[in-house]
């Protein structure tokens, strides 16, 4: 079981997935973690998430911390199944607490009350494509599944 959650083709495509996922979200994560990029930071993020949006902390806190420690482990590479699942999950979430009202499109002219759910059918697409194909070339999964086939290999 974890020789498969940490297995890695060795082409390009789980390459390109996870920067594509983990360096997108890693902005919204430095932004409700950090205050970056015109964020809010992390007290007022969860007081957001608790007050406004009557989340339980641990969600708010589970949402904040997959999308900066997530993003940043996806890029690396290392669990990226694991996290593809929790990406998709938070995903998902996203679109039935805040985006679905606002229908399908992004709000790129301005003239919605606010984002449709392309963007999160996007980011769920990439999450369960890593979930299938695994992290690929350049990642800590493929480097540790490589010296598992190498240990017994010479044993």
């Amino acid at each position: 079981m974890i020789k498969n959650i940490f297995s890695a083709h060795s082409d390009y495509t789980g390459l390109i997935l996870r920067l594509s996922l983990g360096l997108v979200v890693l902005p919204h994560g430095a932004q409700k973690l950090m205050g970056w990029f015109g964020g809010y930071g992390f007290t007022n993020t969860m007081h957001f998430f608790t007050e406004t949006m009557h989340l339980p902390w641990l969600i708010g806190f589970a949402v904040i911390i997959l999308e900066t420690l997530g993003a940043m482990l996806l890029i690396a590479g290392f669990g990226s199944r694991i996290i593809g699942v929790l990406m998709a999950i938070l995903m998902t979430g996203i679109i039935f607490s805040v985006h679905i009202e606002n229908g399908f499109f992004m709000n790129w002219f301005g003239n919605q009350k606010g984002e449709g759910i392309e963007y999160c059918l996007l980011a769920i697409g990439l999450a369960l494509s890593i979930v299938s194909n695994g992290a690929g070339i350049f990642s800590v999964d493929g480097l540790l599944s490589r010296q598992k086939r190498e240990v017994k290999t010479y044993a």
